[in-house]
């Protein structure tokens, strides 16, 4: 068994993209710069976790599935100051 090891060019944090220009984590190329990313279903879109988005706590313990991304939301995202 052949096993490939893949350098991530952001050390262990993986490359997301976002095409949110207006989110306060949102970075040049896209690149979300959120320490965390809270991602769950359509269904609970409207949820307000006790949370600090980038970095602190989120209510991570139930699991849900999803048909197709387009069946998914960012939680994690936080608009940018005026």
């Amino acid at each position: 068994m052949k096993f490939e090891v893949i350098i991530m060019p952001n050390g262990d944090k993986p490359i997301v993209k976002c095409s949110v220009s207006n989110c306060s984590y949102w970075g040049e190329q896209n690149v979300c710069k959120a320490d965390l990313i809270m991602i769950d279903i359509d269904q609970h879109a409207g949820a307000h976790y006790d949370a600090e988005f980038a970095g602190e706590a989120f209510d991570t313990d139930h699991r849900d599935k999803a048909a197709s991304s387009s069946a998914t939301c960012c939680h994690t995202f936080k608009p940018k100051s005026s």
